[in-house]
């Protein structure tokens, strides 16, 4: 999918170091847009052919894409909602998926908000967030901000609660922790700032458009699979129902073979290995399953 020239390059604000900058590149290098002559520290680079990448902390990009530094940008949701800056989102991109809660040391008795007494100390890289979760809960506390390793403050007697990300849980476990409330659903999205959309609004909606829409395609083709086989053709009702794909299969007569029909079909990469399996038991031969790079819906 070629991008159609905008006359000028749009900004996009990117992760410059981290799994989240890995995820993002790799997404969109899958969507035709590769970064050209960056060095270890580079700061900004070529991103195709109307785009530039501005490389900064996760945490600064809804600043930039806020204050118009950046025309889009991609981080964590829970750094969008700490910002509470005028932002929204354009895509959810999928990776890095997170949990924004409250923990609690196994040695202590809060099992939920309900046990909370007192006025406790709670550390927090996301001092926002949890300020607001705490007042609508009711629940007078303490905020500590802290910049890392909440979880470590409950046993330095620093704190007596934590706010911080977790995503299989296993941090928590390892610092005697547990989980007391779950606050937000994070993973990374590709944001924009809510309202004025720059110098040259139409522009940059047709680049931001164009965007969204190759990101988008490649989300969606990542979770399906192209199959084709030759199936029977008296069985070829039966393989419909296997094979029921966006709109159906694609069935196609085979050359000087009068009892066969190539069947194509995209299938959801979890029900391949039973789709195959389903096939087989029709009669179905020469399987072949690839990946797809872009689905357009």
């Amino acid at each position: 999918m070629p991008f159609i020239r905008q006359g000028r390059v749009l900004r996009i604000a990117l992760p410059n170091k981290g799994r989240l900058a890995d995820e993002t590149l790799e997404l969109l290098r899958d969507a035709g847009l590769h970064v050209r002559a960056r060095g270890e520290r580079a700061l900004s680079a070529p991103l195709g052919d109307d785009f530039e990448a501005i490389f900064v902390r996760a945490q600064d990009i809804p600043e930039f894409v806020a204050d118009g530094a950046a025309g889009v940008g991609i981080t964590g949701w829970d750094l969008v909602c700490e910002s509470e800056r005028p932002l929204r989102s354009l895509l959810d991109l999928g990776f890095g998926a997170c949990r924004l809660v409250v923990g609690a040391s196994d040695a202590s008795r809060i099992e939920s908000l309900a046990d909370v007494t007192g006025t406790p100390r709670v550390a927090t890289p996301f001092p926002r967030l949890a300020r607001r979760f705490f007042e609508q809960a009711c629940c007078q506390v303490s905020i500590v901000p802290v910049s890392g390793a909440a979880e470590i403050t409950p046993h330095l007697g620093v704190a007596d609660m934590i706010v911080d990300l977790t995503s299989t849980g296993s941090t928590f476990h390892v610092h005697d922790l547990h989980e007391v409330a779950t606050i937000l659903h994070s993973s990374a999205h590709l944001i924009v700032r809510d309202g004025d959309a720059g110098r040259d609004p139409l522009a940059d909606r047709c680049a931001v458009d164009e965007l969204v829409a190759a990101l988008a395609s490649v989300l969606r083709a990542r979770s399906q699979r192209y199959l084709m086989a030759n199936v029977p053709r008296d069985v070829l009702a039966r393989v419909k129902e296997v094979l029921p794909g966006l709109n159906g299969p694609t069935v196609v007569d085979v050359m000087n073979s009068g009892r066969h029909v190539a069947v194509h079909a995209v299938v959801s990469q979890q029900a391949i290995y039973r789709t195959i399996a389903q096939l087989k038991s029709l009669g179905a031969e020469g399987i072949l399953v690839t990946r797809i790079e872009r689905l357009m819906p």
